[in-house]
């Protein structure tokens, strides 16, 4: 099958994108194209109008702040795998980004296509939720931003108006005591997470943190994880903290398969043992 007829357009600014949404409504953004494409392609998408925004200088670019890093939506997975740029988790947006689907996905696909696609299976929707990523959506009146916690609000639906696309990911810089843990379950690999689960622990920033993804809706996060650390280093003491969160974590019932349920407690207790390691 192919696409439904669409007119292209590329503007060079974030102000000409945002008029060329907020003039069509029947118009959708493009990047990498590696989740759209397929969707095209069956019909699932059918926009009169692609607006593609990779010819927007500041999507692909990254700025420094004090205390956070801000990365442009354009940004490809495989820019964040092969270190070109600074890694606000000292490390774990590359090896993350290392594990999205196959190195020809990577060197198109972006993190802000991503993460506008919102599949519940999809790494940087769970992941970056456990880091407490904040969005920057521009609109019709500028810039706003928002929590990444909450922006999902369903399986591939996102909190986004018409005239409204993301621009922006601004990470907050861990410490180098920051621990970070992130587990799936798949089939093969390059392919969607069955079961997963991401943990973050920082204790110069009071961050103990986990989340859970790969779910039937948006990542489930559950908090302060500290019931869930060990009390001592002794290898008793890290396998009952583990077993405690794998069961807390099956016992959430996030699926109606008690398969997964226990698939995403063990997910879970895997990603909690690398931040223990």
């Amino acid at each position: 099958m192919k696409p439904v007829e669409f007119s292209y357009s590329r503007p060079a600014t974030v102000a000409a994108a945002v008029r060329l949404l907020k003039d069509n409504s029947g118009a959708k953004i493009v990047a990498g194209g590696q989740s759209l494409g397929p969707m095209l392609n069956l019909r699932l998408a059918q926009p009169n109008q692609l607006i593609d925004v990779t010819a927007i200088p500041e999507l692909t670019r990254f700025r420094e702040e004090p205390d956070a890093i801000v990365y442009g939506a354009c940004i490809t997975h495989a820019s964040f795998e092969d270190g070109r740029l600074p890694d606000a988790a000292n490390g774990f947006l590359r090896s993350v980004a290392g594990g999205i689907a196959y190195r020809a996905v990577r060197n198109r696909g972006t993190i802000g296509g991503s993460l506008v696609h919102a599949d519940p299976a999809a790494d940087w929707m769970t992941t970056l939720t456990a880091l407490g990523a904040e969005l920057i959506v521009a609109t019709e009146k500028g810039e706003r931003r928002t929590e990444l916690a909450g922006f999902m609000t369903t399986p591939f639906g996102v909190a986004l108006d018409d005239a409204e696309f993301l621009v922006g990911i601004r990470i907050r810089k861990f410490s180098q005591k920051a621990r970070f843990g992130y587990f799936k379950f798949c089939r093969k690999v390059g392919e969607f997470a069955e079961a997963m689960a991401a943990v973050v622990v920082d204790p110069e920033l009071r961050i103990c943190r986990g989340v859970i993804g790969a779910t039937d809706s948006s990542p489930l996060i559950v908090g302060d994880i500290n019931a869930f650390m060990p009390a001592a280093t002794a290898s008793a003491a890290v396998e009952e903290a583990l077993e405690r969160g794998r069961e807390h974590v099956a016992g959430l019932r996030v699926s109606n398969d008690p398969i997964k349920n226990a698939m995403h407690g063990n997910a879970f207790a895997r990603a909690l043992r690398q931040v223990m390691q």
